[in-house]
């Protein structure tokens, strides 16, 4: 042996030895270079906040650091979800109307071709045995694909709930994650699977997961504003998401303080999709992403991956210093169930929250211009009396609207359609659509003027309150200035709850009937209000009830050398020259084709051969014939089906 590896082996044996005082002398450095920062002011003490520590928080007994500390902020996190049940009756029943809301929105958004092509496998084909169903498709996944796949259909019209504070976001895209997992463990667990323990869940566990999660979102909001240094909101969708799945796939305390530490780690999303030069369709995404983040992070935890315990708080390397500009979060409230209680409802329009007020007054002044004679067309001006936020994110008066993401985070923009139509609805964002083309809107947003009232703005951040306060004054081009209209609580908001229980069921059944036939719709809507039935329901058996075995919104996605469309072709009796038809829908994009011709009397066999579409197939959408060549290998068949014609449908509707 060289005296190089001796050495080495002497020096790794005197470490093991001493494993001790090499945490301790590690200890005793961490200590020191915290206080020297402290010291130095690169760690300013954050003033006014709320400390919710728990009393006892075991270590990771898997790390390799030792027993070091949580920040306390990831310590509360973990005690809240592994040991805090929810008991607020007024919390569970926000929930179901949440849980049926958010999954409306989820279908409605597969309306739009842009969500829908982002969806399904990874690669096309692919089903996962006792996977995640996808809501209004027919797909199976696995949980991490499936947590993208349904938050991005919830998010995508931003027609979900929302919490406004010092940081913005919508809470109910934490379904993606919550669902997924929970569908997938049941579907696991029921084919003899031993996933958490072997737990099925039924939809009160559900609802139990969601109000911890926009609790934990919502608190980290109320005070932190993460837009202010670019983040985007997504980050508490993560964090919040992370927690509650590493709670239901069975990990303990310390594992879920480990998950939640992963989910700060992450470089987080920048705002900058939302806000021009750069808006764009990724701020339809980024939950799903957030969601399938975090389902990710569980899972490696899972599997024994430890945490980073000081995420937070490490001196020049944590969240604080290299992504909060140093400062430490605060907190108004511990953890209870406070989000779900007050969170926001979108009912009456398919727009950003901060806008809710101003387009449900500006539909009062469209009635208003009907009945004195007058339009959109003789309006001179309008100023728009609003609060801070929505200034700094949806005040765009000059900005062109280039895409769909600019329209629906425009105040002008929302207000100007209901002005001009009437209405404002989630086509009225698309490109070469009425209302994005209409010359009247265009000059007419570019009339609106936005002004900060502070009255409203501290009305906006009182947690007594937390209204979204907005108020239009119009003036005419005769001289005519009409009356303020002001509207300070939009429908959906805690003090006009009951007032819009009606509208968000209405809203339910409206999102659902383009998807599923009309027994289903009224089987879901009463089920959503029939509470002991839906809380006992196990998951896999309620996301069942949303599945579909195609959809017309899909989009076909062949690939050169993936799956063959299959077709089967029913074989006319000797003598007989009716006419074949496909079982299944062919698409003329596919790469190849495999024609299933039935077993011939005598064989008993069935005979696959195949051909190129591109080389046989008319790609006129109608029909095609059998071509000659292939024919004559299909010995097994009587008459070989020579001469018979192949039905070819739309490729929007491939099996592949």
């Amino acid at each position: 042996m060289s005296a190089v590896s001796r050495s080495l082996r002497s020096a790794s044996k005197q470490l093991r030895l001493q494993p001790t005082r090499a945490l301790s002398c590690a200890a005793a450095i961490r200590s020191a270079s915290i206080g020297a920062a402290r010291i130095a002011g690169s760690l300013p003490a954050s003033r006014n906040t709320f400390s919710t520590v728990a009393a006892r928080l075991s270590s990771a007994p898997n790390m390799a650091s030792g027993a070091r500390e949580y920040d306390p902020e990831i310590k509360d996190i973990a005690d809240f979800v592994a040991n805090k049940p929810i008991e607020s009756e007024l919390a569970f029943d926000t929930a179901r109307w949440i849980l049926a809301d958010t999954l409306g929105c989820g279908l409605e958004g597969l309306r739009f071709k842009e969500c829908t092509k982002l969806l399904g496998p990874i690669v096309p084909g692919t089903v996962v045995p006792n996977g995640t169903k996808v809501p209004g498709t027919p797909f199976v996944l696995d949980p991490v694909n499936g947590a993208f796949n349904i938050g991005a259909m919830i998010r995508w019209l931003d027609f979900n709930d929302c919490w406004l504070a010092a940081e913005w976001g919508h809470p109910s895209d934490n379904l993606g994650a919550i669902l997924a997992v929970a569908d997938w463990v049941n579907r696991t667990n029921k084919a003899g699977g031993n996933l958490a323990g072997g737990k099925i869940f039924n939809v009160k566990d559900v609802l139990e997961a969601m109000i911890k999660a926009h609790e934990i979102q919502g608190c980290l909001a109320l005070l932190n504003s993460y837009n202010k240094v670019g983040l985007d909101h997504v980050v508490l969708v993560k964090v919040a998401s992370t927690a509650v799945v590493s709670k239901m796939l069975g990990l303990n305390e310390t594992q879920i303080a480990d998950a939640v530490t992963q989910a700060w780690v992450d470089g987080q999303s920048l705002r900058t999709y939302r806000h021009s030069p750069n808006t764009m369709s990724r701020k339809s995404w980024a939950a799903g992403d957030a969601c399938q983040r975090a389902v990710n992070l569980a899972l490696k935890v899972m599997k024994g991956e430890p945490g980073v315990p000081t995420v937070l708080s490490a001196p020049v390397w944590g969240f604080y210093d290299v992504l909060f500009g140093g400062k430490k979060f605060e907190f108004q409230r511990p953890y209870g169930s406070y989000v779900m209680e007050n969170v926001l409802f979108k009912v009456s329009y398919p727009a950003e929250f901060h806008s809710q007020t101003a387009v449900e007054a500006s539909e009062k002044i469209h009635h208003q211009l009907k009945a004195l004679g007058k339009s959109a067309a003789d309006i001179k001006g309008i100023t728009c009396r609003t609060h801070e936020a929505c200034i700094r994110i949806i005040d765009k008066q000059f900005k062109p609207m280039d895409n769909f993401a600019d329209r629906d985070h425009c105040i002008q923009y929302m207000c100007s359609v209901m002005l001009v139509f009437g209405r404002l609805e989630a086509t009225d964002y698309t490109d070469g659509g009425e209302a994005a083309t209409s010359e009247l809107v265009e000059s007419l947003r570019k009339k609106i003027k936005c002004v900060e009232d502070p009255q409203y703005t501290q009305d906006y951040h009182n947690p007594e309150l937390r209204t979204i306060s907005n108020a239009l004054t119009v003036e005419l081009n005769d001289g005519t200035i009409l009356d303020e209209v002001a509207v300070e609580a939009p429908l959906g908001h805690r003090l006009r709850r009951e007032e819009a229980k009606p509208v968000i069921l209405a809203k339910y059944k409206r999102h659902l009937t383009p998807h599923l036939p009309e027994a289903r719709v009224k089987e879901l809507v009463e089920l959503s209000q029939n509470t002991k039935k839906l809380e006992a329901m196990p998951v896999d058996e309620y996301v069942d009830l949303y599945t579909v075995e195609k959809s017309k919104f899909l989009i076909s996605r062949a690939v050169s050398s993936g799956p063959r469309a299959v077709v089967s072709i029913s074989t006319p009796s000797p003598g007989n020259r009716q006419m074949c038809e496909s079982s299944m829908k062919l698409s003329t994009s596919a790469a190849s084709v495999s024609l299933l011709l039935p077993a011939a009397p005598r064989s008993g066999r069935t005979t696959r051969r195949r051909f190129s579409p591109r080389s046989h197939v008319k790609s006129t959408g109608k029909k095609t014939g059998v071509p000659r060549a292939w024919c004559a290998h299909a010995h097994a068949v009587p008459n070989g089906a020579r001469g018979e014609e192949v039905y070819v449908a739309s490729p929007n509707h491939v099996r592949q």
